[in-house]
């Protein structure tokens, strides 16, 4: 993402209430996985999509925010023959995961039975769920807390994943004010860096 869609974005998000909406549920990511008794956090999508650059967002906020538990684990639906290590993990995870365990669900469509299934199992082992989605009631009754992207277009969805994942990264006592320069400078570098490569 380059300066000028960044810059564009907080024109068009400024007193729209998205930046606070975004932080407000990047904060509860952030303490579901620093909590003492957090043991993870598992990142699925739906069968339809795989929100493997979220999983690369994260893991870099991971290292820059020195904040390692946000580095997620993509499960997928299926996972090709061959698959590296970091993208082999099936949805079996899911259904096992249990107490401290974070689950974040990002769906721009329906979630399907299947998931909405092992994410309740996860729910009833214990595990803090999280879901990004485009208005599924179904997977937003399931989460701890969501956040609802309403738009069919892929482009607003992709973006939101952006601040989220730039936001979790930012340290709660350093937060700016959402129009804040400080805040700005470090989403927008951020989300102008380079990704990391094993995604």
């Amino acid at each position: 993402m380059d300066a000028v869609r960044v810059s564009a974005l907080r024109e068009s998000l400024a007193g729209t209430g998205w930046i606070e909406s975004t932080r407000a549920f990047a904060g509860a990511l952030r303490r579901s996985v620093t909590r003492r008794s957090a043991g993870g956090l598992l990142l699925v999508g739906t069968a339809g999509y795989e929100p493997w650059h979220l999983a690369a967002h994260l893991e870099d906020e991971a290292a820059w925010s020195d904040v390692p538990r946000l580095a997620p684990t993509l499960l997928r639906h299926r996972v090709p023959e061959g698959s590296p290590a970091h993208l082999s993990h099936g949805l079996r995870r899911l259904a096992a995961a249990g107490r401290g365990v974070t689950v974040l669900v990002v769906a721009p469509a329906a979630a399907g039975a299947g998931l909405l299934e092992r994410v309740q199992d996860a729910r009833r082992g214990g595990a803090t769920v999280l879901a990004v989605d485009s208005g599924d009631r179904e997977l937003a009754a399931l989460a701890d807390e969501s956040l609802t992207v309403a738009t069919p277009e892929e482009e607003p969805f992709e973006l939101v994943q952006h601040l989220v994942s730039a936001a979790a990264g930012e340290a709660p006592a350093r937060r700016s004010r959402p129009g804040g320069a400080g805040g700005w400078a470090a989403v927008l570098r951020r989300l102008t860096a380079d990704p990391v490569t094993r995604w």
